[in-house]
Parts: C-alpha cells; structure tokens; sequence
C-alpha cells in the first residue's frame, strides 16, 4: 500500500518535469531555426549587395535652357580619346538650292539628224535646180534660135519648174527644223544644231551631259555661270556650266529652269535627279566641320561645344553644304556667340555618355 501511495504522489510532478523539459527544448530549437534564418538573410543580402553592379557617377547635368550637359575630367577625356578645336572661320558664298534632273537626249538627237537631213536634201535641191536652170535658160535660146523644138524646150522648163519647187520645200523644212530647234533648245543649243556646233556634238556623243535645273517655285535669281551638283546623300559634287535659259520648266516644280552642262567624267547619267548648288548674294562667314566631329541622332546632325573648361553641350548643324572630304560647311550665324571651341574627335563617347545617364536615371526612378 505504501508503495503504492508513493508512486500516485510522485507520478504528477514527473509528468509536469518531462513537460517542463520538452518545452524548453522545442523553444530552443526554434531560437535555433530563427537565428538560422536570419544569418541566413543576412548573407544572402550580403551576397546581392556584393554581386549589384557598381554605378559609374552620373556626368550629366541639365543647363538652364534645358540642354543636357556633358562634364568629363582631363584623365576622363584623355581616356575617351576626345580632342577639342578652336574654329577658324572661312569665307563662302550663299548658296540656293535647286532640283535637277540629267535629261535623255533622244529627241534632240532624232532633231539634229533631221535637221541634218534637210541641210543635205536642201543643197541637193539646189544642185539640181541649178543644172535644170541652165539647161533650160539654154533651151530657151535654143528655141529662139530655131534649133530645137518646142517639146524639149517644154521638157527643159517642167525640169526646171519642178526643180523650183523642190529647193522650196526644202527650204521650208530647213525653215521648220531651224525654228523647232531654237523653240526646243534655246538660243544656244538650237544655234548649235543649226550650225553644227561644237556643243550639240559634245552633248550626242555624250562628251558631256546635258542638265534642266529648276529653281523653287517664286525664286528669282540670275543664273550663274558655274554652280555644282549632288547626287543624293553623295559627298561629290561635280561642276556644271550654264549653257542658257530653258525653254520649259519642270512640271513638277513649276520654277524658272536653265540649261547646264556637266562633263563626261561626272559620274551622271541621263534619268537622274540631283540637288543644284547656284552661288548666289555676298559672301558669308562658315566654318567647315570635319566627318569626325559629327554624330546623328533623331534624325538630325549634331556637334559637341565647349560650354566650360571640362563641359560640352550637343548642338544641331545644317547638312545643306557637304564637303567633297566628308563633314559640312556650316554658316557661323547657325553657332552661339562668342564661337565656342569643337570636339573634334571622341564626339561619339559624348553622346554615350547622354544615353547612359538617361539609362541609368529611368532604372533609378523604378527601384
């Protein structure tokens, strides 16, 4: 019974111990899990923080006017290779823009060989007219005389009459091909074709090339005696010369067209379309821009200015004067005054630098 008694009284407190017991080693365990877990955060946010690129300092700025500003320092630029001029200034004459197509010269070609036809056929007339007048003027005489009879003396002035006649109409035609000529071509090129000019000759046997160039509509100006051509986004541009007014303007431009001439070695050929360069007004003060010195973006050509000791803003040029060695001849009134220094080269890393600002701003505003 005592035993028994002792075992009952002992038997709640062991249960409440081993209780005791296994709470305190489930809370221990889960101390263990929680500190695990964090330790285990906190490398793995070690490791992102080490693995995150490292971000190059921001070198763009905005200028009061809104324009994105470049500041590179003297090891920086050294490194992106980039170098600075001072412009010079150089004189060059304004410059109106036409359009200008190399014409196919089938037409005056098939007129110079009638006209030559005609030539041919009119002193063939004459010839003839001139045998049949004496040969009748002999027949008269003859008959006067009573040597021969009246029908050879008839047979004589019908020769003659028909002689008459034909010089008549050949005379005519060389009359209509003459003005055709001049109504076509112009004074110039239809004096050629009459009188079997130099320049007509050139223009078939393509020595040279013949080009309508026609101005803007409501564009007047004298045209000059030389201007220059460009064939589409070509650097080349070969002279021409003035050969005259044109006799009809270009329908699709409705402005006033002369004649030019180009030479053979001119790369043009009859069919193509060219921009015309016609000096004209005073002189005017440009700088040439070198090809290394542009870069193109939106379309448009720019060019990096000094704006400070170590600063470049991007500015736009006109590309209406490209240089035969690539790059444009720019007025001056298209930079800021006082003319800045020009990045001549290393213009490209410059514009790299705007678009990984821009970049790196837009990835910045999603964090």
């Amino acid at each position: 019974m005592a035993g028994s008694e002792q075992k009952k009284s002992v038997g709640p407190g062991g249960r409440l111990l081993r209780f005791l017991v296994a709470l305190t080693a489930i809370a221990g365990l889960g101390a263990v899990v929680v500190w695990g877990f964090n330790k285990g955060s906190g490398e793995a946010a070690l490791e992102a923080a080490r693995e995150r690129p490292v971000k190059a300092p921001l070198r763009v700025s905005l200028a009061d006017r809104g324009e994105s500003v470049v500041t590179l320092g003297v090891e920086t630029r050294k490194q992106g290779g980039i170098e600075v001029i001072a412009p010079q200034p150089m004189q060059y004459r304004e410059q109106v823009r036409a359009y200008g197509t190399v014409l196919d010269l089938d037409t005056l070609v098939t007129l110079d060989n009638n006209y030559v036809i005609a030539g041919a056929q009119l002193q063939s007339a004459q010839a003839r007219l001139f045998a049949s007048k004496a040969a009748f003027e002999r027949a008269e005489t003859l008959y006067r005389d009573r040597t021969t009879s009246l029908a050879q003396f008839q047979t004589a002035e019908a020769i003659f009459r028909a002689d008459q006649a034909a010089l008549a109409v050949a005379e005519a035609q060389v009359r209509t091909l003459k003005a055709t000529a001049f109504q076509e071509w112009g004074p110039v090129i239809g004096k050629s074709i009459v009188d079997n000019g130099r320049l007509v000759k050139q223009l078939i046997e393509r020595q040279a090339f013949l080009l309508q160039v026609t101005l803007p509509p409501g564009t007047s100006m004298a045209p000059p005696h030389a201007a220059t051509v460009q064939l589409g986004a070509s650097a080349m541009r070969p002279h021409v010369q003035l050969v005259s007014q044109a006799t009809e303007t270009d329908p699709k431009i409705q402005g006033l067209s002369f004649y030019y001439t180009a030479s053979a070695d001119s790369s043009l050929f009859p069919g193509m379309s060219v921009l015309a360069f016609l000096p004209s007004g005073s002189l005017l003060d440009a700088i040439e821009i070198p090809a290394s010195a542009v870069v193109w973006w939106g379309g448009r050509a720019w060019v990096y200015l000094t704006t400070g000791t170590d600063s470049f803003a991007r500015h736009p040029i006109p590309t209406d004067l490209p240089m035969v060695t690539g790059g444009y001849t720019v007025p001056i009134a298209s930079f800021p005054q006082p003319l800045p220094e020009l990045v001549m080269k290393g213009a490209q890393v410059l514009l790299s630098e705007e678009f990984r600002a821009q970049i790196q701003v837009g990835e910045d505003r999603k964090i």
